[in-house]
């Protein structure tokens, strides 16, 4: 089963980066308040990017990386 690693959009505009097996399933705890604790009350969340990898490590590391990028840099990342 492969991994993905997304980008949503909260409800304030703000960005939030995640990994997961079950992209649809995920996405939709996230919109019930049950996604974490970040999502929680900034829903509706939207998803605006998602790269599928091959295995978790390899999602955690692609995590990482867009996690230190800057709010700009995400934003021309979920543009392309």
């Amino acid at each position: 089963m492969p991994w993905h690693v997304y980008i949503i959009k909260c409800s304030d505009s703000k960005l939030y980066t995640g990994i997961t097996n079950e992209l649809e399933r995920r996405i939709k705890a996230h919109n019930s308040g049950n996604g974490g604790r970040f999502t929680k009350y900034r829903t509706p969340v939207e998803l605006v990017l998602t790269e599928k990898v091959r295995t978790r490590p390899q999602a955690l590391k692609r995590e990482a990386a867009i996690k230190r990028l800057t709010r700009e840099q995400k934003l021309e990342l979920i543009s392309k």
